[in-house]
């Protein structure tokens, strides 16, 4: 009898350990996993845990490095501010409100995943801002694109092309479009312009005009726009042309409309 429980007793501690050892297997995984993606994705667990990155939270949801001085705090919110302001001056109201993660210091932006771009809206949730992105135009151009697509509600898609020529018109970047100016008003001065492009009017802000096809996938985007720095203008030249033609900015909001409603980009729009 003592013989027949030590054993039953043996299997019993081992059964024991072994749902210790899958316990712990389990509690093991998600830490693997987040292992992982600190590792692989930075932007995306910087974007989910800003203070594991050494980034202290200023307002709301905005988030910039620790230690800046209090000029430096005041950039930034103001800076994301005005871009708010634009996003919801062009739709009217705002249906999103990402986390945006602001770096003063090249070393802060390489540290939570960010390369050599200005800014950048990481999975249409957050919004990462490079030192030199710390900036109302560069801010709202990704806002934009994380409000387009917090409205379409389907999971529809538009063109990169589309995406990108929006978020310069929301931002109202002057790279890209020539200034807006009050119906009747001349602009103030000429935009520059090169060898076979279209100057900007009171009535067209193109400073490049292309009848020719545009980038529609994001891989073929980031190809183009690398290797032509007028890329951004040409898209923004036909978005903002397509808006003009189509009574302004609610045409956007149609158009959300329809591609929720199962309608194609080309039916909508005819581009």
């Amino acid at each position: 009898m003592t013989s027949k429980r030590r054993r039953a007793g043996s299997r019993g501690g081992a059964f024991r350990r072994a749902r210790v050892w899958l316990l712990a297997a389990l509690v093991a995984l998600p830490i693997a996993a987040a292992t992982v993606v600190a590792v692989a994705y930075p932007a995306v667990a910087a974007t989910t845990c800003p203070r594991c990155y050494g980034l202290e939270r200023l307002a709301g949801d905005v988030y910039a490095e620790q230690g800046l001085p209090p000029y430096r705090k005041r950039q930034v919110l103001s800076a994301v501010e005005e871009a708010e302001r634009r996003v919801r001056d062009f739709y009217g109201d705002r249906r999103a409100s990402p986390r945006i993660l602001a770096c003063l210091s090249d070393r802060c932006y390489r540290r939570i995943g960010g390369g050599g771009e200005r800014g950048v809206a990481v999975l249409n949730r957050a919004v990462m801002l490079s030192p030199s992105g710390v900036d109302p135009v560069i801010a709202s151009h990704e806002m934009s694109h994380v409000e387009l697509h917090a409205r379409l509600d389907s999971g529809a898609k538009v063109p990169q092309w589309f995406d990108e020529g929006l978020a310069v018109l929301v931002s109202g970047d002057p790279r890209y479009l020539a200034p807006e100016t009050a119906p009747g008003a001349e602009p103030d001065t000429e935009p520059d312009t090169a060898p076979g492009t279209t100057p900007g009017t009171a009535a067209d802000r193109c400073l490049v005009s292309t009848d020719a096809p545009l980038p529609a996938t994001l891989d073929a985007w980031l190809r183009a726009a690398g290797a032509d720095r007028t890329t951004y203008a040409r898209a923004a030249c036909r978005v903002s042309r397509w808006v003009a033609a189509n009574g302004g900015p609610h045409v956007v909001l149609d158009l959300v409309r329809r591609l929720d409603a199962g309608e194609t980009f080309g039916a909508i729009t005819g581009m």
